[in-house]
């Protein structure tokens, strides 16, 4: 999630309908990646700012809407179908830091059930949200009402969910069924500093992995033995406005969404990182990554720009170092 204090985006809550749009190539991208296209331009107007993805397996993706309450599939032919509408907060609600209610990460189980989370500034509201294959969407799990749930990972040895907490800056841990969610990190390191602090999250390689949007940082987080946070450091720096990020599946290799710059950053396992795609290959402010096998996509929910808000995909190449 990528707004700044100048550019807070006022909140849209029109119900959105079936779009299509032809895929159209992009610019020319730097490798590891290469044929950057976007497979569906995305309807500004309908509140169709797409805030995290999930890929599926019949080829399309699931996303949520920030602002207009929805999750919604985008087939590989570009065609939007909204899947359901979150409830509307109760009138003179405000959301921390945002005021306006938002739909944050979204993950996707074996059995096709969709966990998002979303908050509202509502005790009634703000959690963790399930919707399984054609039922309606249901809490699972509540969060309190001045926390920010932001990006969502699933660990996939242990179905529990992690949500990263933008405005507490904390890390809860929630069981795969539901149920009570548990502060399991908090920390300096996960704080806003000015805005929003802890915003993508991962699980990888037996660590929890947070991005701190404020201070630029790319954080692990190991999971002990009894599965309590062990001490968090910091993996990366310099990642200005970084939202979610994605493991390549090159080791500790990470694409990671820079929203405000409109990039998207190769961060190699000693923290260094290169530009691989920017403005010219039709970002318009990312904001979550994920690749799988050799293709990567990529969300823009275009908050700053105010113009194209789109899914992208590229192709992964072999490359492990740049």
């Amino acid at each position: 999630m990528r707004l700044t204090p100048l550019f807070q985006v006022t909140a849209v809550a029109l119900a959105a309908v079936a779009s299509t749009a032809v895929a159209t190539p992009a610019g020319a991208a730097t490798p590891p990646l290469s044929a950057p296209t976007v497979v569906a331009h995305l309807d500004l107007a309908r509140g169709q700012q797409p805030e995290n993805l999930t890929p599926l397996p019949n080829g399309g993706t699931a996303v949520t809407f920030a602002f207009s309450r929805q999750v919604a599939e985008i087939d590989r032919d570009g065609a939007v179908r909204v899947l359901a509408t979150l409830p509307a907060p109760a009138p003179g609600s405000a959301t921390p830091a945002l005021t306006s209610p938002l739909l944050g990460g979204i993950v996707r189980a074996d059995d096709g059930v969709l966990h998002f989370l979303y908050a509202t500034g509502t005790a009634d509201l703000t959690g963790v949200w399930r919707l399984a294959p054609g039922g309606a969407p249901e809490r699972i799990a509540a969060l309190p009402a001045d926390a920010l749930p932001n990006g969502l990972a699933r660990d996939e040895r242990t179905g529990f969910l992690y949500a990263a907490d933008s405005v507490l800056g904390t890390v809860w841990r929630i069981p795969a069924g539901g149920g009570t969610a548990v502060p399991w990190a908090t920390g300096t390191a996960l704080r806003p500093n000015g805005f929003l602090g802890a915003n993508g999250i991962k699980v990888h390689d037996r660590a929890v992995w947070v991005s701190n949007l404020d201070n630029g940082t790319l954080l692990r987080i190991p999971i002990r033995p009894d599965g309590g946070a062990g001490r968090a450091r910091v993996a990366a720096t310099g990642l200005t406005g970084i939202d979610d990020f994605a493991f390549t599946g090159r080791g500790g290799q990470v694409l990671a969404a820079l929203n405000g710059s409109n990039q998207i950053a190769l961060v190699a396992e000693d923290g260094t990182h290169s530009i691989v795609l920017d403005g010219s290959d039709g970002l318009q402010n990312p904001t979550s990554v994920a690749v799988r096998g050799d293709r990567v996509w990529i969300a823009d929910a275009a908050y700053v720009t105010r113009q194209d808000p789109n899914l992208l995909t590229a192709r992964l190449g072999r490359t492990t170092s740049h």
